[in-house]
C-alpha cells in the first residue's frame, strides 16, 4: 500500500492528482496546505510520497525544502508546479535524489511515469526539466567563456544602448565597442542586438523588470 501527500493548494490540479491517485483503490492519499501539516504528516508516514507544488506552498526557500527532505530521509517528492526557475531545479536535483520533476503542463504520461519511478524508488525528471537544467548549464558556460567586459557590453546592448552610447560610458572608441561587440556574437553563436537581448535575459545579466522600465 502505498501513501501519498498532496501538498498543492491549487483545488483543480489537487483534485486532478486525487483522482489519479485514488484509481488504486490501496492508496492512501494525505492533503497538506502548509508546511507545518506536511512535517506532521511525514512524523506519521515516512516513507510516503509528496506531491508539492513549490510555488504555492509557504517554503520560505529551498533549504527548508531540503532540510525537511533530509529530516526525512525515507520520504520521496514529486515536485509538480506550472514554473520552477533553472536554478531552483539544479539546486535540489542535485542535492537530494529523493526528488523527481514534472510540470502541470507535461503531457499527462510524464507523470504516471514519475509515479510509476518513485514506486520503484528511482526518481523521475521530465523532459521540459531536463533541457531545462541543460540549457541553464550551457549558458553558464557560455558566459564564463566571455570577459567581464563583454558581459558588461551585452548587458549595454540588452538594455539598449547604441554604440556611440557605450563607447561614451566606456571612455572607448567606437571601433573598440565594435570590436567587443564581433567577438561577444562570435561566441554567443547569435547575430543580432534582440538574440542578445534573449541571451542577457535568460543568462541572468539583466532583470526583465529593469528591461522593460
Amino acid at each position: 500500500m502505498a501513501k501519498y501527500i498532496i501538498a498543492d493548494n491549487q483545488e483543480l490540479s489537487r483534485y486532478a492528482l486525487e483522482s489519479l491517485l485514488q484509481k488504486d483503490k490501496e492508496n492512501t492519499v494525505y492533503r497538506a496546505f502548509d508546511k507545518a501539516r506536511l512535517v506532521e504528516l511525514l512524523k506519521e508516514n515516512e516513507s510516503a510520497v509528496v506531491l508539492l507544488d513549490y510555488t504555492l506552498f509557504d517554503f520560505a526557500d529551498e533549504d527548508q525544502l531540503l532540510i525537511i527532505a533530509e529530516r526525512f530521509s525515507l520520504s520521496q517528492w514529486i515536485l509538480i508546479s506550472d514554473e520552477l526557475t533553472p536554478q531552483f531545479i539544479r539546486r535540489v536535483v542535485y542535492s537530494s535524489h529523493q526528488f523527481s520533476v514534472v510540470f502541470k503542463d507535461d503531457p499527462l504520461s510524464e507523470v504516471h511515469e514519475a509515479l510509476n519511478a518513485v514506486s520503484r524508488h528511482t526518481r523521475y525528471i521530465s523532459q521540459r526539466a531536463l533541457e531545462t537544467i541543460i540549457i541553464q548549464q550551457r549558458e553558464e558556460e557560455t558566459t564564463s567563456v566571455l570577459t567581464t567586459t563583454e558581459m558588461e557590453i551585452v548587458k549595454a546592448i540588452a538594455l539598449g544602448k547604441t554604440t556611440k552610447e557605450i563607447a561614451a560610458e566606456r571612455f572607448s572608441s567606437i571601433h573598440t565597442v565594435n570590436t567587443h561587440r564581433k567577438n561577444i556574437f562570435r561566441k554567443l553563436g547569435i547575430n543580432t542586438a534582440h538574440e542578445a537581448v534573449k541571451y542577457a535575459l535568460r543568462a541572468g545579466l539583466i532583470d526583465p523588470s529593469e528591461f522593460y522600465i
